[in-house]
């Protein structure tokens, strides 16, 4: 925690704040590891969710959050995601993490047709306990569109300390690349546009690693 006090001052200043978050959405550029993902027959979008949390981990402003009145690091996290149900209303995925890109998809794959086959909200993520909802981000993906900009729902608007992650339809981009709509949304106290553009930098290098393996 010796990093975040040195941002203590910081912290103070935004947590007082009616809302403390920041929000940007831009669009990210990738390299396209989609034709991979084909050869390795493994799902485009549980790939991109691995390099994104991997990215999370390794970025440590995105890993603080505020528990019992305190900032913690979490050491963990349990991934989880939104689907759409059999009526086309909004669910949440939850499976465990893997270190192993194959496993970490199939999980996902797997916990997305948990998820999305309930007509309730998933019980596993209703019943998570405050600490263990912190062992996480949010993530959704709206692969129908190409977005400009996103609110996500929080709590309280006191309380966005943990991040929100939302990207939307790919797209071709320069040199061979993709891109894609991407928001980011966290407590301005941990996180400033500096570490936002530090985990895109990130995520496109954790893809160019994981098509490398």
């Amino acid at each position: 925690m010796q990093n975040f006090e040195r941002r203590r001052d910081r912290f103070d200043l935004f947590d007082s704040m009616e809302s403390p978050a920041v929000n940007l959405c831009f669009r990210m550029d990738l390299p396209d590891f989609r034709p991979w993902c084909k050869e390795q027959d493994l799902a485009p979008f549980h790939v991109l969710l691995c390099a994104v949390l991997r990215s999370i981990l390794k970025i440590e402003n995105f890993r603080y959050r505020v528990f019992e009145g305190e900032v913690i690091r979490i050491e963990r996290l349990l991934p989880s995601f939104t689907v759409v149900n059999q009526h086309f209303d909004l669910n949440f995925a939850q499976f465990d993490w893997s270190d192993d890109v194959r496993t970490f998809v199939a999980n996902g794959q797997a916990a997305r047709e948990e998820a999305g086959s309930m007509l309730e909200l998933n019980r596993k993520y209703a019943g998570m306990s405050p600490r263990e909802a912190k062992d996480q981000v949010f993530v959704t993906c709206m692969p129908w569109l190409d977005f400009t900009s996103i609110q996500h729902p929080m709590a309280s608007l006191a309380t966005p300390d943990i991040p929100s992650l939302a990207w939307g339809r790919f797209s071709a981009g320069p040199d061979g690349g993709l891109q894609l709509p991407f928001s980011v949304q966290a407590h301005h106290g941990f996180v400033d546009g500096y570490h936002i553009h530090l985990l895109a930098q990130q995520i496109a290098a954790e893809l160019a690693a994981i098509m490398q393996a």
